[in-house]
């Protein structure tokens, strides 16, 4: 009740016209116990004074009917007068309250200048020896007692369970859910809107779409957060595999594998397109142990 009560107010109080349309309003659905069209109320209310209402929940959709969301939050607000402190004190609310923006923190800024760095490995063989080597400190006491496709198996099963833990504890999944939820409030609202002819509403809702346009950027930075700390984890593993194939590290015996469909093959043998065998391995056995460890740890990694 107290969040209807603060719209209301809220309505009132940027016009106080909007106390004589829900006065109406209450009154010809008697006291919130009846349902209303639009052609119940026209010769009263304004197209814009009947979208306002909607808008902001004060009534809500039965079908092709409406009803008084909260009639007891309305009979309040019609028997207090509002106050200047109302009008100053609480702001309009709506869904923005809900969705604050995304920030991102120092650490994660360096993350991804970091990982852009890393990145740069690809085509300077300079970079990539150091991370190669460096790397090799921390894998190489298991590439010396395991087969070289069983060494990038682990790394892809480890690489798998860091970007999954990841996503699950930087991504936000209610404020993702408040970004999703905003935005599909909006597109109902707008028809709604369009099946009245409100064009005055319609318009509202437009400029509320130009300020939900912020929402969108801040899905993306929710989603990209846990990809930057993802990319500084994998990228350096990923350039280690890469020196080791390319570089000529890996053991003369161990240059070769028998991979599914594919049978025996050079690890920088072309398998799909330009894709080395190396790169299709390593792949493979990260997405399909990625998605063992979602199911496993029951770890959701979208918003519901």
């Amino acid at each position: 009740m107290a969040r209807t009560a603060d719209k209301i107010e809220s309505l009132i109080a940027d016009d106080s016209a909007m106390a004589d349309a829900l006065a109406v309003v209450y009154d010809r659905t008697d006291g919130g116990s009846e349902r209303i069209e639009w052609a119940d109320v026209n010769d009263d209310l304004t197209s814009g004074q009947w979208g306002r209402l909607i808008e902001k929940d004060v009534l809500e959709s039965v079908g092709d009917e409406f009803r008084i969301a909260d009639p007891d939050a309305v009979e309040a607000a019609l028997d207090d007068e509002p106050t200047a402190t109302v009008s100053t004190a609480t702001p309009d609310v709506d869904a923005d309250d809900d969705v604050e923006e995304s920030s991102w923190t120092t650490w994660d800024k360096l993350a991804a200048v970091g990982a852009g760095g890393l990145f740069l490995g690809y085509s300077q063989q300079p970079i990539r020896n150091i991370v190669g080597s460096t790397v090799e400190i921390f894998i190489g006491p298991v590439d010396k007692v395991l087969p070289f496709y069983i060494v990038v198996l682990v790394v892809a099963l480890l690489t798998g369970l860091f970007s999954t833990l990841l996503q699950a504890n930087l991504m936000d999944m209610e404020k993702m859910s408040a970004y999703q939820d905003r935005m599909k409030d909006i597109q109902e609202k707008r028809k709604q809107a369009r099946e009245r002819g409100d064009d005055e509403a319609l318009e509202q809702i437009r400029e509320e779409q130009m300020d939900a346009m912020g929402d969108q950027l801040g899905m993306f930075k929710e989603q990209f957060r846990p990809m930057v700390w993802t990319m500084f984890v994998t990228i350096p593993v990923f350039l280690w595999i890469y020196w080791m194939v390319l570089d000529g590290h890996v053991a003369p015996g161990e240059f070769r594998i028998v991979a599914p469909l594919v049978g025996e093959a050079k690890w920088t043998a072309k398998i799909l397109g330009p894709m080395q065998m190396w790169i299709v391995w390593y792949f493979l056995c990260s997405m399909s142990l990625t998605q063992l460890i979602r199911k496993s740890l029951n770890i959701q990694t979208t918003p519901t």
